[in-house]
């Protein structure tokens, strides 16, 4: 009934699979000061699960590696829809008023992170590491959660550093820096009946290196309905980024998919400000909306990106909007 603590202190420890399981009576602390390995030969879709926590802090300088290169060699899920998966590092589930600050999660097998159903949760001063070419290791992961704080956090990893699924609400991204990974991504949308809107995105101050994508937002074209509104990315600086701001509602990777459709997913009350840097492809904006649903109140603000390579001219692209254009759009177009 009064504050704990848990302490893993300095050195190096093996953990299996472990739940950490509410409601608890009172707010409780797991700090982490040592190495936790993961098993090498993975097991489940989990390897550290929290959940149903009301008030849970996780702290310290210590990391969570998930022997993750174990798994890479035969982790085909980016492409096989049946795959069975490996164990997400942590997993944070129906947790309530929570805070994780100073870890590192490393080398997960699949998704460094996944936050499902919690409210209230914030990453703070959090480190994700792992290599360019590890597939499907999203760094965070959010589903139908609402009030997310990411701040002042470093992402390094093999997919998306930040992933924003259906339901999430009030994500506040900020003071990330992304690089290696494939950008900050609302989505993919669209996939699965009965997906929950998307409502209410900030990312603010970020920094994204030599990265895949920039800032994006992708949806399956013909499949199902779903909508997101209500999103800002402002204050980006891009560093050798390939697709520095793009929309993408024909997102089909692997031919999993009919283009013949367009998407069912409804965008609206968009905006990208301030955006600077480098883009490592000519077209340098890239808004392709649906044809279905054309993105309603899209704004383009002062975005300045210069191409660094030599298929130019660069250019802005856009498809199925007729976006509000303020300041600067350097490459131009998208009138």
């Amino acid at each position: 009934p009064t504050p704990s603590k848990v302490l893993i202190p300095g050195g190096k420890y093996t953990l299996g699979a472990a739940e950490l399981l509410g409601p608890c009576k009172a707010p409780i602390e797991l700090q982490v000061e040592g190495k936790v390995m993961a098993p090498a030969q993975p097991k489940g879709e989990s390897w550290v699960t929290f959940q149903r926590i009301d008030g849970l802090t996780l702290s310290g300088k210590g990391s969570f590696n998930g022997q993750g290169h174990i798994a890479w060699a035969s982790n085909n899920c980016h492409k096989n829809p049946a795959c069975k998966g490996f164990p997400i590092n942590l997993r944070f589930n129906f947790v309530n008023n929570a805070m994780i600050k100073d870890v590192t999660s490393e080398e997960s097998k699949t998704f460094h992170v996944n936050v499902l159903g919690c409210k209230n949760i914030t990453f703070q001063n959090f480190k994700i590491v792992a290599p360019a070419e590890s597939p499907n290791t999203d760094g965070i992961h959010i589903g139908r959660s609402e009030g997310v704080h990411i701040i002042d956090s470093n992402i390094a990893t093999g997919d998306d550093c930040i992933s924003i699924g259906d339901g999430a609400k009030q994500v506040h991204v900020q003071g990330v820096t992304c690089g290696p990974g494939h950008g900050i991504s609302i989505g993919s949308l669209g996939k699965y009946d009965n997906e929950e809107p998307v409502a209410g995105i900030f990312v603010k101050h970020c920094t994204l290196k030599n990265t895949d994508n920039g800032v994006r937002i992708k949806s399956w074209p013909a499949m199902k309905g779903g909508s997101a509104s209500d999103i800002h990315f402002e204050d980006i600086v891009m560093d050798n980024v390939l697709n520095p701001v793009i929309v993408d509602q024909e997102y089909c990777p692997w031919n999993q998919c009919s283009k013949n459709a367009p998407s069912k997913v409804k965008l609206s009350k968009i905006s990208f400000k301030n955006i600077r840097g480098t883009s490592k492809t000519p077209e340098a904006v890239k808004i392709i909306c649906s044809s279905g649903f054309p993105c309603q109140d899209l704004e383009l603000s002062n975005i300045n990106l210069k191409y660094t390579g030599n298929q130019g001219p660069a250019k802005s692209v856009c498809k199925n909007v007729k976006p509000k254009i303020t300041g600067t759009l350097n490459p131009p177009g998208c009138h």
